[in-house]
C-alpha cells in the first residue's frame, strides 16, 4: 500500500466516481479503477460499491478513508516540515465555507498567498451541518461558519463575527412590495409576511428557526431557495422579505432593511478546527483571519 493508492481512494470518495476522481488526479479513469482494484485486492476487501449511476463507500470504504487521509496528512505536514525548514512553506489547505463566504476571508487568504505562494487553497461550500463531521474525518482543515454550541463538540473555535440579524425588504416603488414601512420591525410581524426563506441544514435557517421557536411563534416560507443572489432577486420583486445577517444583506445595498425590536435572530460565526496539532501552513493561515 503507498501513498498514491490512498490519494485515489480519496478522490474517488470525494469525487463520487471514478470518472471525477479522474479529471480531479490528471489521469485516465483506467488508471484509477485500476489503482482500486489492486488495492482492493491487497487488502481483500471492496472499498467501493460501484453501479451504473453512482460509486460508493462499502463499511469497509467508510472504515478506510479517514485513515487514508490521515496518513496523507502526516506526509503533507513531513513535506511542510522539510520545507519550512529550508525557508519555504508548501502544502494544501482545504477550507469548509458556508452559502455567504466569511467577507473576512478574502482578505486573509490575500494576505496568506503573498507571504506563502507555495501552498494551495481550496475552498468547499457546504451547509452549515455538514461541515463539523468533515472537519472531525479530515476533509476540511478547518472552517469558517456559523454553527451551534451542540455542533462543537471536540472542535477548537475562535469567535469571528457576531450579529443580530435584519430583515430585508423590497425597494420603495417595487410591484407587489411588501415589508413594513416603518424603521423597524417585530418578529410576529414578520411572521406575517411572505418569506424567503433558505433550506434546513443553512446556518441562516437554524437562527432564523430558534428565533421563532423562542419567541412562540410560527410562520410559513413563501419560497425556499439555497441561493443568496436569488433571494434577492425575489426581494427585489416584490415577492417577500427574509431575514439575513447585515453582513450579508450588506451585498444588496438597494434593498431596505429593518432591525428587529426584540429577540432578532443572532448570527455567530466562528473560524473552526480540530484540536489536533495543526501544521505549519494552517499555523501560518490561523493568524491571518481575523
Amino acid at each position: 500500500m503507498d501513498l498514491r493508492q490512498m490519494e485515489v481512494v480519496v478522490a474517488v470518495a470525494e469525487e463520487g466516481g471514478f470518472s471525477a476522481a479522474a479529471r480531479r488526479l490528471h489521469v485516465v479513469q483506467s488508471a484509477v479503477s485500476g489503482t482500486v482494484r489492486a488495492l482492493e485486492r491487497e487488502l481483500g476487501a471492496l472499498l467501493f460499491h460501484r453501479t451504473t449511476h453512482r460509486v460508493s463507500l462499502t463499511p469497509v470504504g467508510e472504515a478506510f478513508l479517514p485513515a487514508a487521509r490521515a496518513t496523507l496528512r502526516a506526509a503533507e505536514e513531513a513535506r511542510a516540515a522539510v520545507d519550512l525548514a529550508q525557508g519555504e512553506l508548501r502544502g494544501e489547505i482545504t477550507i469548509g465555507v458556508m452559502q455567504g463566504l466569511y467577507a473576512g476571508l478574502a482578505p486573509a487568504l490575500a494576505g496568506f498567498h503573498r507571504e506563502h505562494p507555495g501552498v494551495t487553497v481550496r475552498l468547499r461550500q457546504a451547509p452549515a451541518d455538514q461541515i463539523p463531521q468533515s472537519l472531525r474525518d479530515g476533509a476540511l482543515d478547518l472552517a469558517v461558519a456559523a454553527l451551534g454550541p451542540s455542533q462543537l463538540r471536540g472542535l477548537t473555535t475562535r469567535l469571528l463575527a457576531r450579529e443580530e440579524m435584519v430583515l430585508v425588504t423590497a425597494p420603495a416603488g417595487a410591484a407587489g412590495r411588501t415589508g413594513p414601512e416603518r424603521p423597524v420591525t417585530t418578529l410576529a410581524e414578520a411572521a406575517r409576511l411572505p418569506l424567503v426563506d433558505f433550506p434546513p441544514g443553512w446556518a441562516i435557517r437554524h437562527a432564523v428557526d430558534r428565533a421563532f421557536r423562542s419567541a412562540s411563534l410560527e410562520r410559513t416560507a413563501t419560497f425556499e431557495v439555497n441561493d443568496l443572489m436569488a433571494a434577492a432577486d425575489l426581494i427585489r420583486h416584490g415577492l417577500g422579505v427574509s431575514i439575513m445577517p447585515p453582513s450579508m444583506a450588506a451585498w444588496f445595498p438597494e434593498l431596505p432593511t429593518r432591525p428587529f425590536t426584540a429577540h432578532a435572530p443572532v448570527w455567530t460565526l466562528r473560524l473552526v478546527h480540530t484540536r489536533a496539532e495543526q501544521p505549519p501552513a494552517i499555523i501560518a493561515l490561523l493568524r491571518h483571519i481575523r
